[in-house]
């Protein structure tokens, strides 16, 4: 489900889960323990790299299982899938997103949690679709977005809910550079090491923890009832199957949104 190597002090965290590295409630949990075990500072790891296994970074949130398990589900997977977000978001050492294919919606969100994203140039693409499949953004996901991008290129990624090519989403900003696929894990690491060596870890937690103190002071007050009750409604009422029918159906390799 994930695999984690240390080298030369990098942590290198690879989605691994299925096909496309689909956001479920075993992976988003495994996500949030691993991040949180990695965050120790008395720990051997001094930065973090995020990545997928094959041809996927994340296709985002898996909405089989939402369909399949409807409200129950919903009302568990909802706050573990922010506790994902949350757990690389608030990570106190630097995290790099190596964005190797595929980061869409869910997987939009876990990259642009981290403090670098590079993406490698190609085929895959990037964006957050979730207002096309039916569904309003989680909470942490809103304020992990616009924190990314600032108020207006959220608001512009969002509505539109387009997903782009390498060098478009460069241009708006879901990804700080671009990389040969070859070289990008290569590339990563050394962002990460230079983060971790340049910047006193200590003096990068703190600096850390200031510039997303308003956004988790907002997270920590929020209640999500309306956002429960539109995903449960979404999987009864047939628009999560009709973006299943129009995206899979049309030959998409992409299962989830």
């Amino acid at each position: 489900m994930i695999t984690v190597d240390v080298m030369d002090g990098i942590g290198v965290v690879r989605l691994a889960h299925g096909k496309v590295n689909a956001l479920d409630l075993e992976l988003c949990r495994t996500i949030e323990q691993t991040m949180r075990d990695l965050d120790d500072p008395r720990g051997p790891v001094r930065a973090v790299v995020v990545t997928g296994a094959g041809r996927v970074f994340s296709a985002g949130v898996d909405l089989k299982r939402v369909l399949d398990g409807g409200a129950a589900y919903v009302a568990e997977f909802l706050p573990a899938l922010s506790g994902a977000f949350r757990s690389v978001f608030d990570l106190g050492k630097p995290v790099v997103a190596a964005v190797n294919g595929h980061a869409i919606a869910g997987g939009c969100v876990l990259a642009a949690a981290c403090d670098h994203r590079i993406m490698a140039s190609g085929s895959g693409t990037m964006g957050v679709p979730e207002l096309r499949v039916g569904v309003p953004f989680p909470h942490s996901a809103l304020e992990i977005m616009r924190f990314a991008l600032g108020p207006v290129g959220a608001r512009r990624a969002i509505f539109d809910g387009a997903n782009h090519e390498p060098e478009a989403a460069l241009a708006l900003g879901l990804v700080d550079e671009l990389s040969e696929p070859d070289a990008l894990l290569d590339h990563a690491m050394a962002v990460a090491a230079r983060l971790a060596t340049d910047i006193p870890a200590d003096t990068f937690r703190c600096t850390k923890t200031q510039l997303r103190q308003e956004v988790n002071e907002r997270l920590d007050r929020v209640t999500e009832p309306a956002t429960v009750e539109l995903w449960t409604t979404a999987a009864t009422d047939g628009r999560i199957r009709a973006f299943m029918d129009r995206t899979v159906g049309s030959g998409s390799t992409l299962r989830e949104s």
